[in-house]
């Protein structure tokens, strides 16, 4: 291959993969031309790129790019990248792998501009996910503070409860006697008015 045609398809591979910070390395071998554009169709959907890559001109480009990959230049190379996370990425590419077991093969991912394990790579969380933490975990100390805020007052406000409720107990029973009393009251001068007739 001459220099400038080299030349041209690195041009060609930097276009491809600029802004490229995650990525999987597979091995694809014996996928018949209906599954890989039905593989291909599927991913592009969800916004998945596959490209079949020379080593040496993709190592080179990567290399440039200031992401060092040493696992994935072995045999036959398609690069997988886009997607909203690696995790996503990697979800997607294993329901691939399982599929086609014996014709797909991963290599290694990229997450962040860093080699790592594959299975690290559907291990990390999705953006979503990442960012609910981020959330959850900058929300945790205004919480506790205002769980801290409100316990006094909360405590308070049980206690009077409590407080209220003892009286309104204590309050019904002279109600309750009271009508008792009267009772015998009106009795009284009933008996007092024949007495004295007599």
């Amino acid at each position: 291959m001459s220099k400038i045609i080299k030349q041209m398809e690195m041009a060609a591979l930097k276009t491809s993969f600029a802004g490229v910070r995650d990525a999987v390395f597979m091995k694809v071998v014996g996928l018949n031309a209906v599954a890989d554009n039905q593989v291909r169709l599927g991913l592009r959907k969800k916004g998945i790129r596959l490209q079949m890559v020379k080593n040496s001109l993709a190592r080179r480009v990567f290399d440039d790019m200031g992401i060092k990959i040493e696992k994935a230049w072995e045999g036959a190379t398609t690069v997988a990248w886009g997607g909203t996370s690696i995790a996503g990425l990697s979800k997607e590419i294993e329901a691939i792998k399982k599929k086609y077991d014996k014709l797909v093969t991963v290599k290694s991912a990229v997450a962040d501009g860093q080699e790592v394990a594959f299975e690290l790579a559907l291990k990390m969380p999705t953006r979503e996910e990442a960012i609910g933490r981020v959330l959850s975990l900058a929300m945790a100390p205004a919480a506790r503070l205002v769980s801290q805020i409100l316990a006094p007052a909360a405590s308070v406000a049980s206690q009077v409860k409590t407080i209220s409720e003892k009286k309104e107990e204590a309050a019904p029973a002279p109600a309750a006697s009271a009508p008792a009393e009267a009772a015998p009251a009106a009795a009284a001068p009933a008996a007092a008015a024949p007495a004295a007739t007599a």
